[in-house]
């Protein structure tokens, strides 16, 4: 084993103190934005709302364009709204709605559902700079910072949920010198990601033949899951154990994935 990785069962954690002494209070859990959706749905951005309630977070706070309020109206519970496009995306003007609520919250979770829109991206990457706090992309936001990796890449506290495809294409995008393969054993593959955080600040979450691999500042942990693994919601109940230990970046998000079996 390297001095840089360590495994996790979800019978032995790596942490245990820190599972045992989650906040019981809700005053003390955390305040967390969850950001998303467009005109033509909100699954994503519903599916995180409720997987964050669950993981246990203090209050959760729902921001969306105004062209689903139109439709749906606050079917969400803490439920907010910016300005969107003619096509029901956020727009340019939304920047500064999401801005002021990222700044009551203790971190925000772009959760998804964000669509293919150039304007929603460019807002994106400009909340990302100037939002300091904790920021977790998941879903299709992911695709707008691996579009753009120089955004993120030198910005911490910064979370990345990602799958396979989204990681190389990452690993490309940010002209980084190594690339994986899905027939690649796991010690390359917690190889390339150590490389990649040692010289970029985001911490990334990623699957790979059944594990779920945290690398944070060349540091890992990969944790064997014999089942199936649904991305959005590990990805989503890791954010909200980051916003709980804010100092314990690495050592939250490994535990977030075994917090069921205790």
């Amino acid at each position: 084993m390297s001095n840089y990785w360590t495994k996790q069962t979800t019978k032995e954690p790596l942490y245990p103190d820190l599972i045992w002494s989650r906040p019981s209070n809700k005053l003390t859990a955390g305040k967390l934005l969850v950001v998303g959706g467009n005109g033509g749905g909100f699954k994503d951005l519903a599916y995180a709302y409720a997987t964050a309630e669950k993981a246990g977070a203090g209050v959760v706070k729902v921001l969306m364009p105004d062209a689903l309020q139109k439709t749906i109206g606050k079917v969400l519970e803490m439920s907010e709204f910016a300005s969107s496009t003619p096509s029901g995306s956020f727009d340019s003007k939304s920047l500064a709605t999401i801005l002021d609520h990222a700044h009551w919250s203790d971190g925000v979770l772009l959760a998804g559902d964000f669509g293919q829109n150039s304007e929603t991206a460019s807002m994106i990457e400009n909340m990302a700079g100037k939002y300091n706090d904790q920021l977790t992309f998941s879903g299709d936001a992911v695709d707008i910072v691996i579009s753009n990796p120089l955004i993120v890449l030198n910005r911490p506290n910064t979370l990345i949920v990602l799958d396979f495809r989204q990681l190389q294409k990452l690993f490309m995008n940010s002209r980084f010198t190594r690339s994986i393969t899905s027939t690649m054993s796991l010690d390359a593959y917690v190889e390339a990601l150590h490389e990649f955080t040692k010289r970029h600040q985001p911490t990334l979450m990623t699957v790979f033949n059944g594990n779920i691999v945290i690398a944070n500042n060349g540091q890992l942990t990969s944790t064997r899951i014999d089942q199936e693994i649904d991305l959005q919601q590990i990805g989503t109940t890791a954010c909200v154990w980051w916003l709980q230990n804010p100092s314990k970046t690495i050592e939250a998000i490994t535990s977030s994935l075994v917090s069921n079996n205790q």
